[in-house]
C-alpha cells in the first residue's frame, strides 16, 4: 500500500530549523544537521517548505527559479546531500511547488509584462480597466486591497491572490501547464516523493471575470484568512477553485504517475474547503490527498472534528484525507486551542489526537515540543500579512520563529547569532535538549507514542469510529480487519471516566512509566489525560 496512507510527515520551515552559516537563517545544511533528530521522531517523512530562488518578499512563496536553491538556503548541491542522507534515514522527502503564481522577478514574468505580443504575453491573468480606469472586477487580494496591480508598459491589470509581488499565472494556458510540470519533472528526477501544492484552488479563474457575490454577515470567514480582513466579504465563487484546475492537475498526476510511488498533496483554503478537497482528491480526482484549515481554525469543537472525520468515513465524502493542527500559516495549535498558558500535557493530548485521526498526518516543526505561539514586538514583525493587518492581526511570525535546540544562550542553538526572529523565553525552557532528558516531556511522549502508532497498522490505514465520551473528551476507534486500536483524550482539563469496550492486549505506558489502568472495564483519565491501547 502506498507509503503516505497513513503516514506522519513533519514540516521543516527551513528559515528557521538550523542555521549553519551563522547569518541568523536557517539552511539546507543545518537541516542535513538535525535529521537523525527528525527520523528519532518516528515519522515517515519531511515536508520542506520552499527553498528555491526568490527575492523573499513571501519568504519563498515568491518564486524566481523553480530549479535553483537560493543562496541563502546553501547550493543545489546540499539538496542533493540532504535528499540522499532521509533516503537512507528512511524519510521520504516532499517539497513546496508554488505554481499558482510566481515572484514578479521570475523571467517568465518581465517577459510577459513588456508587451501584448511577446512569446509569454498570455501566460499571466492580465485584463483591460474598466472605461473609467478602475480594476475589471471586485475580486481582492487575501494580502488586503484589490487582486489587481497596473502594469504601464502593457496598460493593463494583472492579478495576483497575494501581495502584488507574486502575479498569477494563467494555470489554464496549456503552454503555462507544459512549463510547470517540466520543473515538477526537474524535481522527480532529483528523486523526491512528492509535492505539497501550495494554493493548489487558486490555480484557475473564472474566464470572464465576473464579480464575487457579497458574503451574509452571518457567514463564516473563509479559511485562513483573518476575520478583520476584506476578503472575508465576498463569496468567492469566480477567483479560484475553477473546474478547469482540475484538468491541468489530471496531467500533473499523469506525469508524477511516471516516478513510482510520489505522492501529491494539495493544500486548499475556501469557504467550504473538505468539498473542494473532496474534488480534487477524491475517488477518481487526480491528487492522492489534500488538506483544508478545517481544523486549522480559532478553537477545539469536539463535535465539529467527529462529525467532519465521520462524514468523510460514512461515505458523504470520499477520498484519503490529510489533517494538520498547526503549520507556517496559522497560530501554534497550543496557543490557539489552549492559550498562551496551555500546559505541556494539553500538547501530550493534541499529539495523540492528532495520530488518532484518519488520514495522512502534518506535524509542524515545534509542536512536538508542545511550543506557543511566540509575541514578536511590532518592530520586528517581517510576515507582510502581519504588517498589513497589524494590530488586529499580527501576523504569521508568531509560528515561525527559531526552532528552540538547547538552552544554554539566548539564541537556542539555533545560531550563533541573532536570528531573523526572536527566539522567546519560553521556548529555551522547552528546547529539544531540555525535553531529551525530561522522561515526562512532550518530546519523549510523541517519540514514543509515533513509534508505537507506526506498527498499529489500523491506527495508520484502519476504518474510525468516535464512540460516545464525556464532553471534552474523544474517543476514538481505529480498526482493520480483526484488529483495534482505542486512543481517548481528555481536552477540558477535567478529570473523566469512560468505558473501554472489550478487554486490552496492549497498552502504551507514558514515557516516565505512568499509566492509565483500566478496572471493570473502565478506564479514569486526569486532565489532559490520554488512554492509547490494542483492544483484544
Amino acid at each position: 500500500m502506498s507509503w503516505w496512507r497513513g503516514a506522519v510527515i513533519y514540516q521543516v520551515y527551513p528559515r528557521s530549523f538550523q542555521d549553519s552559516d551563522g547569518n541568523g537563517i536557517g539552511d539546507l545544511p543545518g537541516l542535513l544537521r538535525r535529521l537523525p533528530y527528525i527520523a528519532e521522531l518516528g515519522v515517515d517523512a519531511v515536508w520542506i517548505s520552499p527553498f528555491v530562488k526568490s527575492p523573499m518578499e513571501d519568504f519563498g512563496y515568491d518564486v524566481e527559479d523553480y530549479r535553483k536553491v537560493d543562496p541563502l538556503f546553501g547550493s543545489d548541491a546540499d539538496f542533493d546531500r540532504l535528499l540522499a542522507e532521509a533516503h537512507r534515514l528512511g524519510l521520504k522527502v516532499v517539497v513546496d511547488m508554488v505554481l499558482s503564481h510566481t515572484s514578479h522577478r521570475h523571467p517568465w514574468f518581465q517577459e510577459s509584462r513588456r508587451s501584448h505580443d511577446n512569446p509569454r504575453s498570455d501566460w499571466y491573468v492580465w485584463a483591460d480597466a474598466k472605461p473609467d480606469g478602475t480594476p475589471p472586477n471586485n475580486w481582492l487580494s487575501m494580502f488586503g486591497g484589490p487582486a489587481w496591480s497596473w502594469e504601464p508598459r502593457r496598460r493593463q491589470y494583472y492579478l495576483h491572490h497575494f501581495l502584488a509581488a507574486q502575479p498569477d499565472l494563467d494555470v489554464a494556458n496549456p503552454a503555462v501547464q507544459d512549463a510547470l510540470l517540466e520543473e515538477c519533472r526537474f524535481w522527480l528526477e532529483r528523486g523526491v516523493d512528492g509535492f505539497r501544492l501550495d494554493a493548489c484552488n487558486c490555480f484557475t479563474h473564472d474566464r470572464l471575470l465576473r464579480d464575487n457575490p457579497p458574503r451574509p454577515a452571518d457567514m463564516a470567514p473563509t479559511e485562513g484568512v483573518p476575520p478583520g480582513s476584506p476578503y472575508n466579504r465576498q463569496i468567492h465563487r469566480f477567483d479560484k477553485s475553477q473546474p478547469e484546475t482540475l484538468t491541468f492537475l489530471r496531467r500533473l498526476r499523469d506525469l508524477v504517475d511516471l516516478y513510482g510511488d510520489a505522492m501529491l498533496v494539495a493544500e486548499i483554503a475556501d469557504d467550504d474547503g473538505l468539498r473542494v478537497a473532496e474534488e480534487y482528491a477524491g475517488p477518481q480526482a487526480p491528487l492522492h490527498t489534500a488538506y483544508s484549515f478545517a481544523l486549522l481554525g480559532p478553537r477545539l469543537d469536539l463535535d465539529f472534528l467527529r462529525q467532519t472525520l465521520e462524514t468523510f468515513h460514512n461515505g458523504q465524502r470520499h477520498g484519503w484525507p490529510a489533517w494538520a493542527f498547526s503549520n507556517h500559516d496559522v497560530e501554534r495549535v497550543a496557543s490557539r486551542w489552549g492559550g498562551r498558558d496551555a500546559p505541556p500535557e494539553l500538547a501530550k493530548a493534541l499529539i495523540a489526537l492528532l495520530s488518532a485521526l484518519r488520514g495522512t498526518i502534518f506535524l509542524y516543526q515545534g509542536e512536538e515540543l508542545g511550543l506557543p505561539d511566540a509575541d514578536v514586538p511590532f518592530a520586528q514583525i517581517r510576515d507582510p500579512f502581519g504588517l498589513a493587518f497589524f494590530p488586529d492581526f499580527p501576523g504569521r511570525d508568531g509560528c515561525r520563529t527559531p526552532m528552540p535546540w538547547d538552552d544554554s544562550d539566548r539564541h537556542g542553538g539555533f545560531s550563533e547569532r541573532d536570528a531573523w526572529l526572536p527566539t522567546p523565553n519560553v521556548h529555551l525552557r522547552r528546547s529539544a535538549g531540555a525535553q531529551q532528558v525530561d522522561p515526562g516531556s512532550v518530546l519523549n511522549y510523541t517519540r514514543a507514542l509515533l513509534r508505537w502508532r507506526r506498527d498499529q497498522v489500523a491506527l495508520c490505514k484502519g476504518d474510525i469510529r468516535f464512540l460516545d465520551a464525556p464532553d471534552g473528551t474523544a474517543a476514538i476507534l481505529r480498526t482493520l480487519g480483526d484488529e483495534r486500536v482505542l486512543v481517548a483524550v481528555e481536552l477540558a482539563g477535567r478529570p473523566a471516566r469512560l468505558p473501554v469496550p472489550g478487554p486490552t492486549a496492549a497498552v502504551l505506558a507514558e514515557p516516565d512509566g505512568r499509566r492509565h489502568p483500566v478496572a471493570d472495564g473502565w478506564v479514569d483519565l486526569p486532565p489532559y489525560g490520554r488512554f492509547v491501547a490494542r483492544l483484544e
